[in-house]
């Protein structure tokens, strides 16, 4: 190692590697949060953090992206602990095997690149195998999960000492005070296929002789022909009234939605974890989502053991429908999820626990001799 190198070791500096649009607040994302808060907060468990937004199409950039980057760890010293995002290192390993064994590479899955829906069989299979060849050649792994540490070291064949979990954490919120204790339906997700929101859609359709009303937060241009779907939906079902779609929202703004929120919901065909329910789990708002991945995990259950809220099998709206119907219909099915819900909210654990656990693994990365890697 060369001196720099050393002392960058020595000084405990992480060079994080993240999406280009990380801070751009009309794409908003769990794993752009998550990435962010890294950034602020792993300083205060010893860690500096110098950040670079890579521009570029990811997974899947253009030639001028793949150079950049290049270009960007090729400027770094030897030795220097370098995480990366998951979506931008994952697809690209022709540019981080040749610097696995100068750098001290982490990578941070938020997603496996294949689990997106919707993709052609041929790209999920070819980004399945990049992600496959990235994953061996780094010396650390870091999943958002227990669910998505155990899928990648059974998918990939990684070894399971070099992966590592750092659950998101949730703020401290107040308790939401609702609509009506029953009413107000509250979605938190980009609309794209992934999300499932025409699941949701379709369940609600078949409850309209009850009272209800669903909002939808998130963007509407990350698939523009699913949302255009969706909403021709939402009209031929006589919705359009019921079901509102904000678009992106954050701050003061989706604070408001979840103070307004009787019932989270979320019909997702894949989660590692889901952060958007430890959210509303801390405002103690009750669940109703897809048991999928990592949901159950971050659901959770309350002291007493109860599970605070519903989980119904993904892909199924006459179970989501059958769920709903419940939660409209039987007050004391409400009270009992709210009194779980407020359970779980005292038991989630906050960001600095996930910076402690994302520090640990980055020591442990940087302690490592070259024989271990």
């Amino acid at each position: 190692m060369t001196r720099t190198g050393a002392t960058a070791a020595a000084e405990r500096v992480a060079h994080f590697v993240l999406p280009g649009d990380v801070d751009d607040p009309a794409v908003p994302s769990g794993g752009n949060t998550y990435d962010r808060r890294v950034c602020r907060d792993l300083p205060a468990a010893g860690w500096q953090v110098r950040p670079y937004a890579a521009p570029g199409s990811w997974p899947q950039p253009d030639a001028t992206a793949r150079t950049g980057l290049a270009r960007h760890l090729a400027a770094l010293p030897d030795g220097a602990v370098v995480l990366l995002d998951g979506l931008v290192a994952c697809g690209v390993p022709e540019v981080l095997v040749p610097e696995a064994e100068r750098l001290r590479l982490a990578v941070l899955v938020h997603l496996p690149l294949a689990d997106e829906t919707g993709l052609d069989p041929a790209v999920a299979a070819e980004l399945d195998a990049r992600e496959r060849r990235t994953l061996h050649a780094v010396g650390s792994v870091v999943a958002t999960s227990d669910w998505a540490a155990r899928r990648l070291i059974a998918h990939h064949g990684l070894a399971a000492e070099r992966v590592h979990v750092a659950r998101p954490g949730a703020d401290a919120a107040p308790l939401a005070p609702g609509t009506d204790g029953a009413t107000g339906l509250l979605c938190v997700a980009a609309v794209t296929p992934r999300k499932g929101q025409h699941l949701l859609v379709e369940a609600l359709a078949t409850v309209t002789e009850l009272p209800w009303s669903c909002v939808c937060v998130g963007g509407l241009d990350r698939d523009p022909g699913y949302t255009a779907q969706l909403r021709s939906r939402v009209a031929e079902s006589g919705l359009d009234g019921r079901i509102a779609f904000t678009g992106p929202q954050a701050g003061a703004d989706l604070d408001a939605r979840y103070a307004a929120a009787d019932l989270f919901v979320l019909t997702s065909y894949a989660e590692t974890y889901g952060m958007v329910i430890t959210e509303a789990l801390a405002r103690g708002i009750p669940v109703l989502a897809t048991a999928v991945d990592g949901v159950p995990e971050a659901v959770g259950q309350a002291p007493d053991g109860s599970v605070p809220g519903l989980l119904v099998p993904s892909g199924r709206p006459p179970a989501l429908a059958e769920a709903l119907r419940g939660w409209l219909d039987d007050p004391q099915l409400r009270d009992r999820l709210k009194n779980a819900a407020r359970g779980r909210r005292a038991m989630l654990e906050g960001w600095e626990m996930t910076s402690h656990s994302l520090a640990g693994a980055l020591e442990r990365l940087r302690d490592e001799t070259r024989s271990m890697r």
